[in-house]
């Protein structure tokens, strides 16, 4: 209710000027319109940002459904429903907006994204080969690089990653995917190396460092990285890394490591616990 009192204010404030300067009612509309439109853009801000998922989502239905020509509210609900985690949803939205007169490269990119997200891969790569080469940022080569990955063509997947890395100040994520498509192809040191990267860019990227102790832990390197971590991420760490060892036929480190696990989680680690217990039922009571 707030922003309607604020519109209300801001009128009676455009109507008072008007009569102090003359203005015309033509004039006075226009700095009405203005204003209005300022706070719907302030509040639609608000609400693919800090707002809760779900009433984002609630909320731009209601405004797309009031006025369904509006191209721009039809983004707001998909990217709402990407936030909200609703994938499958937001791809049906994304297909009427980049059905719009209206629809932009950008709007295909983000329609690519939230195909990735739903997992229809040869949908995305389809909608991103109808981008012109010429648009080249950051997001773009992002999903060119995971698509390219999907079907396991791993010299574009690597040229993909390099340029997306160097179009953007924040390569943490993308710094993660391309190390992981590096561990899955079986390149633990180079995948080693780029999940490093990733966490120097972002101390608290948690997937990367667990990343990085499968990567460790595929090299049978049982070694803790020094890397920031706290005390929780330690034990979930260790407890990541146990398992690697047991996986690698060592049982003998993995248990060690999940007994360090248990002394360094502060609370009751019920999963380590497990784990030991089935490796060795004398272990723990």
């Amino acid at each position: 209710m707030r922003h309607r009192y604020f519109v209300v204010l801001c009128v009676g404030g455009a109507l008072a000027l008007s009569g102090c300067t003359g203005k015309s009612d033509e004039e006075v509309e226009r700095a009405v319109q203005d204003v209005i439109s300022s706070d719907e853009s302030s509040l639609n801000d608000i609400m693919l940002t800090v707002a809760d998922p779900d009433e984002a989502v609630a909320y731009f239905k209601r405004a797309a459904a009031e006025q369904p020509d509006r191209i721009d509210l039809k983004r707001n609900l998909a990217r709402s429903l990407i936030r909200a985690r609703h994938s499958a949803e937001a791809v049906t939205v994304w297909a009427k907006v980049v059905d719009d007169p209206d629809a932009t490269n950008d709007d295909r990119i983000d329609y690519a994204d939230a195909l990735i997200r739903a997992g229809k891969w040869k949908e995305a790569e389809k909608t991103l080969d109808s981008v012109p080469p010429t648009i080249e940022t950051f997001k773009r080569y992002k999903l060119e690089a995971m698509v390219a990955d999907s079907n396991k063509e791993w010299g574009r997947s690597d040229s993909f990653y390099e340029t997306a890395v160097g179009l953007t100040t924040k390569p943490a994520g993308v710094l993660n995917n391309w190390g992981y498509s590096k561990l899955s192809r079986g390149d633990y040191s180079a995948a080693e190396r780029l999940f490093v990267d990733a966490i120097v860019y972002d101390p608290n990227l948690f997937t990367a460092k667990n990343n990085l102790i499968l990567a460790r832990g595929a090299q049978r390197n049982y070694q803790m990285p020094v890397v920031q971590m706290s005390q929780v991420e330690r034990a979930q760490l260790l407890y990541t890394l146990a398992l690697s060892a047991v996986k690698q036929g060592d049982v003998a480190i993995g248990k060690g490591l999940l007994e360090e696990a248990i002394d360094t989680h502060p609370q009751h680690f019920e999963a380590a616990v497990r784990s030991l217990r089935a490796l060795d039922p004398r272990t723990v009571n």
